[in-house]
């Protein structure tokens, strides 16, 4: 019989490599509360329409990536391909909105159908944090803040922050149609993908991976000639907050948030480390997705993060290891080192019990664990009411009662 294999782009995580994932999930916690960022939990599905009114029907992730499917109600659900939708979906339907401004943050699985690659998968896992209700460029300036102590935490350096500004709706739009006419004067040198965002959406064009794009790129408008006065004071604001946080920044005019509803500061923190793949943390302002969700007007600016790509550029986390096992010889012995073992535990000790083999080869599984000590108990110690305590870095061995073990071990 041909063994179960794993759903392609999935992956079983053990040992040094899960360790890798929950370090950065418990950076992220540390920093998060530095800031200020409180947790927040949403569902993994949600209606597909959260998705296609948010993401938009037109992109490649709700036309070509989503898992959606059909529930037993004739509903059709979605698994989350990201958070911000399912946060704002939330913000409005839970009654958030008496909390705003609020600072969140998440994390958890997260999934797409594409072509599985380095430090990209089909469940994948996301960091995520947003503020919403704050239209201050402050808000931006702290969540870039958050995104860069973050990347410090985790000791990834040479990652390098690109900012762009998209500027208010009436910047946007002069530069949309500006945009359209200098792609549509060149169409015929363009690639297929972008011939068909020309329509659609011009601004995707920008962030066109295609070579052949790139000569037609380079010489489009740039969205500085369009900015009115209110958006380059916004991102002036912005960008005098960075300097004065010490947060290095580099102006990348081509960067694009594909999205309408997508306003101002927009960002990406990238690295060389990875490739292809660069980018490790992206986000920005969009002040227009809660009303694409029939809400209020709401300013809101966030970040997303992949924790494998993360994972795959720091150090490999410190192993568990226990302080002791026990090396119980007998059953009699083995029943008292498991109620030593359990008492050791809730003490706030962690231990282990070597449970097979002889002596000798019980003393190896606790060296091979890691472990500090060893606790050997016999028939003599039974007897006794107490336990040889082996040093296994000396071999240094001495008597402790079964009373005074935990105390033992912490001096």
């Amino acid at each position: 019989m041909t063994p179960v294999q794993p759903v392609r782009g999935t992956q079983s995580l053990l040992h040094e490599d899960a360790d890798r994932l929950a370090a950065v999930v418990a950076a992220f916690d540390r920093v998060r509360r530095l800031y200020g960022f409180r947790r927040v939990e949403v569902p993994t599905i949600e209606h597909t329409a959260v998705f296609a009114r948010t993401i938009g029907e037109t992109t490649d992730v709700v036309s070509k990536e989503m898992y959606s499917f059909e529930d037993r109600g004739g509903e059709s659900i979605t698994l989350r391909p990201e958070f911000t939708a399912g946060i704002c979906r939330a913000y409005l339907s839970e009654g958030w909105q008496q909390f705003a401004p609020l600072k969140l943050a998440a994390s958890g699985s997260a999934f797409r159908y594409e072509r599985p690659q380095k430090g990209r998968f089909r469940e994948f896992h996301q960091l995520d944090a947003e503020i919403i209700g704050a239209g201050e460029a402050q808000a931006d300036v702290e969540l870039l803040a958050f995104a860069d102590q973050l990347l410090k935490e985790l000791g990834i350096s040479g990652t390098i922050l690109k900012l762009n500004t998209l500027g208010d709706p009436e910047t946007r739009a002069a530069w949309r149609d500006a945009l359209f006419e200098h792609f549509r004067a060149h169409a015929g040198a363009l690639s297929e993908d972008s011939q068909a965002r020309l329509e659609r959406n011009p601004l995707r064009i920008l962030d066109s991976k295609a070579h052949q794009d790139w000569p037609v790129v380079d010489s489009a408008p740039v969205i500085d000639d369009f900015l009115t006065p209110e958006a380059a004071d916004f991102f002036g604001k912005v960008t005098v907050g960075l300097d004065a946080a010490g947060i290095a920044w580099e102006r990348a005019p081509r960067l694009v948030r594909g999205l309408d509803y997508y306003r101002h500061t927009a960002f990406e923190f990238v690295t060389d480390r990875l490739g292809a793949q660069g980018t490790v943390i992206a986000g920005g302002r969009y002040d227009g997705l809660i009303e694409a969700l029939g809400g209020p007007h709401t300013p809101a600016v966030g970040w997303a993060a992949g924790i494998e790509r993360l994972a795959m550029m720091i150090d490999p986390p410190q192993a568990e290891k226990p302080m002791a096992v026990i090396v119980p010889l007998g059953d009699r012995a083995e029943a008292v080192g498991q109620r030593l073992l359990a008492a050791l535990r809730r003490d706030g000790i962690a231990a282990d019990m070597a449970y097979r083999g002889n002596m000798k080869k019980r003393l190896g599984r606790a060296n091979d664990a890691g472990a500090a000590f060893a606790l050997i108990i016999g028939e003599v110690e039974l007897d006794s009411g107490e336990v040889q305590v082996k040093n296994l870095a000396t071999g240094d061995q001495r008597s402790v009662s079964f009373d005074g073990i935990a105390e033992a071990l912490r001096s």
